[in-house]
């Protein structure tokens, strides 16, 4: 159990090392494509399904006043931020709408194993994650369209059903397992985070690798835009947190959520909704970003004080 602690643990560098081979030689990650991304998100969000059962949806109704704050930034701070930089990093259309979907999507599972690294408030966060989640049926789609389609004609009703596909059926599938099939549960669930992991690598690298050219030809501009979006989430978040919430805990919590998305929706979202597979792109990169900056704040609040 521990190895598998840590290999979970060590997700950032999974990433990292596997989008430098993707970049490098594409065919090494290229073949995990179509369906093979689809699915692999819907193992995910069964996964975080079997993690969730009635108690921690009374959870969310008792703790209203920890839970409702973060996600209300979650689809406020990360669109607005996702919007304004695509402007100001004057991105091509098809990376800035990217920008804007992976900014409006829900909080990640990666989030949940970040929260723990960085000795934040776990169950929050996996409350946060679900909540998220479970609104990204209405709220990514509707923001997507609100905010992108000036830009390019953004198919809201596709993206609501591709939502409803890979994110709420696997959930209820994940949930009802786990209230009706709790031997099951327990036996699959110690491998659940490592195979999350897994796959999520080999979405973000799939995603990189078939775009090489794209991402080498948009260069720093690109890589800026999606680091600039997370590390704004990060940094408005906490100070948000701390604001409203004046806990510490809840704080680290609120800005690891909202800093973090989950990169993987935006990326099957983009490829069965939109012709330009470009706009797939800037979702893989996020995946990089955003868990090379959940690691380092992890870091560094684990080498501060503990949290009250």
């Amino acid at each position: 159990m521990r190895v598998l602690a840590l290999l979970t643990a060590a997700f950032p560098l999974w990433v990292l090392l596997a989008s430098a081979i993707a970049l490098y030689h594409p065919p090494s990650f290229t073949w995990f494509s179509g369906p093979f991304i689809t699915i692999g998100l819907g193992v995910i969000m069964l996964s975080m399904g079997m993690t969730l059962g009635v108690d921690d949806f009374k959870r969310i109704a008792r703790h209203r006043r920890l839970v409702v704050p973060g996600v209300v930034l979650q689809y406020t701070v990360m669109p607005a931020l996702g919007w304004s930089l695509g402007y100001l990093y004057d991105l091509p259309t098809e990376f800035a709408v990217g920008l804007v979907l992976v900014s409006s999507c829900p909080g990640g599972t990666a989030s949940n194993v970040i929260s723990f690294l960085a000795k934040a408030d776990v169950a929050l966060s996996v409350t946060m994650t679900a909540f998220s989640t479970l609104l990204a049926v209405a709220m990514t789609p509707t923001l997507t369209a609100l905010l992108a389609g000036s830009r390019v004609d953004v198919p809201a009703a596709g993206l609501l059903l591709s939502t409803v596909q890979v994110v709420i059926l696997p959930v209820v599938l994940g949930v009802s397992l786990n209230r009706y099939a709790p031997r099951l549960t327990r036996a699959v669930l110690p491998v659940a985070p490592l195979v999350a992991v897994a796959t999520i690598v080999l979405i973000v690298a799939s995603i990189i690798g078939a775009g090489k050219q794209e991402i080498l030809e948009a260069g720093v501009r690109l890589l800026f835009a999606v680091f600039t979006l997370h590390l704004g989430g990060f940094g408005l978040g906490y100070a948000a947190g701390r604001l409203l919430l004046s806990e510490e805990r809840a704080a680290r919590t609120v800005s690891i959520e909202v800093g973090m998305q989950n990169s993987g929706l935006g990326v099957v979202l983009a490829r069965q909704n939109f012709a330009s597979p470009l706009v797939a792109i800037p979702c893989a990169i996020s995946s990089v970003c955003h868990s090379l900056i959940g690691s380092l704040a992890a870091a560094f609040w684990r080498r501060t004080r503990e949290c009250p």
